[in-house]
């Protein structure tokens, strides 16, 4: 079993793999999907994930904008860091020096669970600076109760194990493992989804770099800082999301001075990828608004 996704082999059946670069910033080779002309649109995706996650909501956004969305390092085909590098600040440094990298000026960033909290903290830093942000199903509220002290201690020592990733990516690699793992955050996908799920669950250094995150994953800080957001927000929250608690949004709304939320029916943690058509029309929607104020 290979540590890590081998692009040579993968890029054949990767969805988009024509709209794929590769970038060194950062001590880190990235990888990231291009495509679309006009204002930029970032794409972030959340733990676990990859470009893949955007592989039907992308085009979309594409008619009216240029998307740009890169794997997070560690994830997909982006060499993972050096492990203290994984934390939410260290994440959302490394994603503004890509994009600073890239030299393209970014009008709309939209993230998805961990991703939001990345793009956040990138604002909050100065280090990112759109016109608007969008968190979709958006993980930004500490964990509550006895799991707030016990999951990252546990990833953490996980992650120490130079075992578990190997051994993690032999089970949750079996496709029905990963269908009953998404459908346990209220989705639920066609073939293709599950199985590029199980694909990237097969890598150990995929694993590892997951593992890695949710060890460092500290989102109390962030709570403390929200008051001080200064993009727009728009915070969409999917009613069947099991993962993210949808009344989260409601909470994050309170605290955030110019901020909207979007309530999605039918719909479960990832709902850009079970239904990309509403996805895209709530962003555009409220890109075109947003927009309409600044002028």
């Amino acid at each position: 079993m290979s540590r890590h996704l081998d692009w040579s082999v993968d890029r054949a059946t990767w969805p988009h793999s024509d709209s794929s670069r590769f970038h060194r910033v950062g001590g880190l080779r990235w990888h990231v999907q291009e495509m679309g002309e006009g204002p930029a649109v970032l794409l972030v995706h959340g733990t676990g994930a990859s470009t893949h996650s955007w592989r039907t909501l992308a085009p979309l956004l594409a008619r009216h904008f240029r998307v740009i969305a890169p794997d997070l390092p560690g994830h997909g085909f982006t060499r993972p860091p050096a492990r203290d590098r994984l934390s939410l600040p260290a994440m959302a440094e490394g994603l503004a020096s890509l994009v600073k990298a890239l030299a393209i000026p970014v009008a709309f960033a939209v993230g998805h669970s961990a991703g939001a909290a990345i793009l956040i903290r990138g604002c909050l830093d100065g280090r990112l600076a759109p016109d608007g942000l969008v968190s979709l199903n958006g993980a930004l509220m500490p964990f509550r109760g006895p799991a707030g002290f016990l999951f990252p201690p546990l990833a953490k020592l996980l992650s120490l194990n130079p075992l578990t990733p190997r051994l993690f990516a032999l089970s949750a690699g079996d496709r029905e493992r990963v269908d009953r793992l998404i459908r346990g955050t209220g989705s639920v996908l066609d073939e293709e989804g599950v199985d590029l799920y199980a694909r990237l669950f097969r890598s150990p250094g995929h694993v590892a770099s997951v593992l890695g995150m949710m060890a460092n994953w500290d989102l109390r800080q962030l709570q403390r800082d929200l008051p001080n957001l200064k993009p727009p927000l728009l915070m969409i929250a999917a009613e069947n999301d099991r993962a993210v608690a949808p009344a989260d949004a409601e909470r994050i709304v309170g605290r955030v001075k110019d901020a909207r939320l979007a309530n999605v029916p039918d719909l479960g943690h990832l709902a850009h990828e079970e239904d990309a058509g509403s996805v895209a029309d709530l962003i555009m929607d409220w890109i075109a608004v947003t927009t309409a104020k600044r002028r």
